[in-house]
């Protein structure tokens, strides 16, 4: 089969790292749309895509992209797609959408047009008269912006995106999603030589995902994907992937990372999912209430964390005073670099000072800023 086009779609404000990891994974000429980075690639980098992106939510294969100003001219582009190239005679085909600015607003029509000329251009192919759905899963995703249709298939699983790791059975009332507790990390000055802290810790997330980094291993390791069913996408090229993906995990570095929560819970429930992900030996868990850090344990350390947002007056009126405690304890340490994600807007007041650098992102639904301040480079030892 001839050179492929696919997508990696992030959430809001990850563009530019989704893009860089594609960079290191040697994919060039990255163009990026509205959260989508498409590349060209073969079928043989559907797995390397999926199993090594850290922050992406998804790798779609794009199958076409036309201007779309009726029905009829939606079905009958639709149907000139190759759609039996990759859905199976047997394939269970879903079609998700959506529709923005486009004269096609209906969402539900645009579906239903879409299945429509999926299902006569299958049955015509394999001469049937319907389709049995009964094999594996292809979701076709049909998306209108301004009147240009994008029809493609996820090749990830729909219902469960890039940040289902694997090693997170259990989690904290409101964990972080995986993929964006990778970004926080790549959106800071952290390295494998430095300290990292994240003093509420919740289920881990954040450490778990700065120790995979550390040790270079690939996110999707442990997961199974919705393209490993599709015949196309050759058993060879999954254990291809993974077996580069291996080679690659730095098992000699010394890294040491912290983490601790008020709760005993959610300190056990981190343990367990550190082991899980096969990076327990970078992390120290310990319970400790972050209003009863006095000072902070070394210099030159780096601080990701996740405080609490809270809803309720009283919640917020104690999240606040956990901002300016950081203030106070690591805030004045000029060694220290802070990297705090929240959705409280109060944050740099409370915390004493304005942030270096903030970034706006989505935490799922939630509009959230990240502030970053940067402490002073670690001299090296050159002896």
């Amino acid at each position: 089969m001839e050179r492929i086009k696919l997508a990696a779609i992030s959430a809001f404000g990850l563009e530019a790292i989704v893009k860089r990891e594609l960079n290191e994974l040697g994919y060039e000429n990255v163009v990026t749309d509205n959260g989508w980075m498409y590349f060209d690639a073969e079928v043989k980098d559907i797995p390397i895509a999926n199993i090594n992106l850290r922050c992406a939510d998804r790798v779609m294969l794009v199958m076409g992209q036309f201007e779309a100003y009726s029905f009829e001219e939606l079905f009958d582009k639709t149907y000139e797609l190759p759609w039996e190239e990759w859905i199976t005679r047997d394939g269970k085909f879903t079609v998700k959408g959506k529709s923005v600015k486009s004269k096609l607003y209906s969402t539900p029509d645009c579906q239903a047009i879409v299945k429509k000329a999926i299902s006569k251009k299958l049955c015509e192919e394999y001469e049937v008269e319907w389709m049995p759905e009964t094999g594996a899963e292809f979701t076709v995703q049909i998306s209108i912006h301004k009147d240009v249709a994008t029809l493609t298939i996820d090749t990830t699983g729909a219902r469960e995106g890039l940040f289902k790791r694997g090693y997170r059975e259990k989690s904290t009332e409101a964990p972080l999603k995986e993929t964006m507790a990778a970004a926080l990390v790549k959106l800071s000055f952290w390295n494998k030589d430095r300290i990292l802290y994240d003093p509420m810790c919740g289920s881990g997330t954040i450490a778990i995902e700065a120790a995979m980094i550390g040790r270079n291993i690939a996110p999707g390791l442990l997961r199974t994907f919705a393209s490993q069913n599709w015949p196309i996408v050759k058993e060879d090229y999954w254990k291809d992937a993974k077996i580069e993906a291996r080679k690659r995990i730095d098992l000699n570095s010394d890294i040491k990372i912290y983490a601790s929560d008020i709760s005993k819970k959610a300190i056990s429930i981190a343990k367990e999912n550190a082991a899980e992900a096969g990076v327990d030996d970078c992390i120290e868990f310990f319970d400790k209430d972050v209003m009863h850090i006095k000072e902070p344990m070394f210099p030159n350390g780096i601080l990701i964390t996740n405080p609490p947002y809270g809803e309720r007056i009283g919640e917020i009126i104690d999240i606040q005073q956990i901002h300016k405690h950081l203030g106070l304890v690591f805030g004045k340490d000029k060694t220290w670099s802070i990297y705090v994600i929240t959705a409280v807007e109060s944050f740099e007041k409370d915390f004493g000072r304005q942030a270096d650098r903030k970034r706006k992102l989505f935490n799922g639904d939630v509009k959230v800023d990240y502030y970053q301040y940067f402490g002073e480079r670690p001299v090296k030892d050159n002896a």
